[in-house]
């Protein structure tokens, strides 16, 4: 009786992907965090996983092919109130990047009290700078805290990966595969905050007119 309630509590209602039949929407990956935390070096170590370039500026955000049917959007947030509400409402995965020399900053609880308004998808933290920790011992009560902290502010068991170390102004190789091999197998389920909240958000704004017309 009790495995079969157990089973019962499992069961969900088929909730139904929107453009599903068709090719899929790009799976979008929000990097955000504090300045100087290390947001645009793991862009460009994500970039030069998946395409083995290097890419030394970004411009928006980056589209990129993980496999035969998946496709990943990299959008780096800036630390403006109206870029963290724009990526709160496309976000599919959630990279909150701390600094693990510093701690949680502002900007990280800001952009946490965001997404809970906005149906609150799927997070994981990144710990970065940890290279600058010499005394293991200090390095490992610090991992301690922080993921400690990191499941209270998310929830317990919330997914956490420790970054240290540079190599050609990229993380190290294995961190970064072990991240990428995460991102290309995430799976999250269509928030019904959305399907209520419909909403446009425009990546780029170019001005087309002609010079010579701006002189007359």
């Amino acid at each position: 009786v009790v495995a079969n309630e157990k089973a019962e509590r499992k069961l969900r209602a088929p909730v139904r992907e929107l453009g599903e039949g068709l090719e899929p929407p790009p799976f979008v990956v929000v990097v955000q965090g504090p300045p100087g935390v290390g947001k645009t070096t793991l862009v460009r170590s994500l970039v030069k996983h998946y395409t083995k370039h290097a890419l030394n500026e970004i411009k928006g955000p980056l589209t990129l092919v993980t496999g035969k049917k998946r496709r990943i959007q990299i959008l780096e947030v800036k630390n403006d109130l109206n870029d963290m509400v724009d990526a709160a409402k496309i976000a599919d995965l959630v990279l909150l990047l701390v600094d693990g020399s510093f701690g949680f900053e502002m900007e990280t609880f800001e952009f946490l009290n965001v997404l809970q308004v906005h149906g609150f998808p799927k997070v994981m933290g990144v710990l970065t700078h940890l290279d600058e920790f010499h005394d293991v011992k200090k390095l490992k009560k610090t991992k301690k805290l922080l993921k400690h902290r990191f499941w209270t502010e998310i929830y317990d068991g919330a997914k956490l990966f420790y970054i240290s170390g540079l190599s050609n102004g990229r993380y190290n190789l294995r961190d970064t595969m072990n991240l990428a091999r995460f991102i290309s197998t995430a799976k999250t389920k269509p928030l019904m905050w959305r399907t209520a909240h419909p909403y446009l958000i425009g990546d780029r704004f170019e001005d087309i007119t002609k010079p010579e017309l701006v002189h007359d």
